[in-house]
């Protein structure tokens, strides 16, 4: 199968994100996520000023839900969403209410594994949960704290590996990753390459990166299409 490319949008301005969602598109990026900070600012409008713009591209609703599943994945949803995201953390409840929703209202669920002491574990759960994805994530915070310790900074790669071999659904890493390592996800067997902050965003002002980013977008996204991602099940 053929990767997707996914760029996030963690932007505070639904301007911006609209922008940026428009140039990316024409860089020949797949499906557009309205990032956690864009939600957190903008909330359903955002999504719904995504879905009229760009009609028929699959939209990513970064949720991070952690309770009130079926209600969070049914507003996203009729919003315009076509893939919701709940954490790994969250009971087994909330999870079962996002697939839930999920399935009622025709959007597919993205689990996410970040903070699970045993991260391969946790996406195996997920799965065996109803989950159509697993994102395997290493969180912002995590990664300055234990920068800021002096320490090395984990990288999703570290266990990719061992999270696709352990799941049936195809699977992306997040957290951290420089622009070789996102374009190198395919080989590891995941299909989802995520681009976003800090690749294309700037992480800490939360604003679009500086430089030509059309035209990087556009050679990132022609390294990731033409790979071969084998072994793994097709993106629903």
């Amino acid at each position: 199968m053929k990767p997707i490319v996914q760029i996030s949008l963690d932007l505070t301005n639904i301007d911006e994100a609209l922008e940026t969602a428009a140039l990316a598109l024409r860089a020949g990026v797949d499906w557009l996520e309205a990032g956690t900070p864009l939600i957190l600012a903008e909330g359903l409008h955002g999504v719904r000023a995504l879905r009229k713009a760009f009609p028929g591209i699959p939209i990513v609703a970064d949720l991070k839900t952690m309770d009130g599943g079926y209600l969070e994945a049914e507003m996203m949803a009729k919003a315009g969403a076509t893939h919701v995201v709940v954490m790994a953390r969250a009971h087994a409840e909330t999870v079962k209410c996002v697939v839930k929703a999920g399935a009622d209202f025709g959007c597919k669920v993205m689990g996410d594994n970040m903070i699970c002491p045993d991260m391969v574990a946790g996406a195996k759960w997920l799965e065996d949960l109803g989950c159509d994805y697993v994102i395997h994530h290493i969180g912002y915070d995590e990664r300055r704290g234990i920068a800021a310790a002096g320490l090395r900074m984990p990288s999703p790669l570290d266990q990719l590996r061992e999270v696709v071999a352990a799941v049936r659904i195809p699977v992306q890493a997040v957290g951290g990753l420089s622009l070789e390592q996102a374009i190198q996800c395919p080989r590891y067997g995941a299909p989802l390459v995520v681009l976003g902050a800090p690749l294309t965003i700037d992480a800490d002002a939360f604003k679009t990166a500086d430089g030509d980013l059309e035209a990087s977008l556009r050679m990132i996204c022609k390294a990731i299409h033409a790979q071969e991602v084998s072994g793994t099940p097709s993106p629903a």
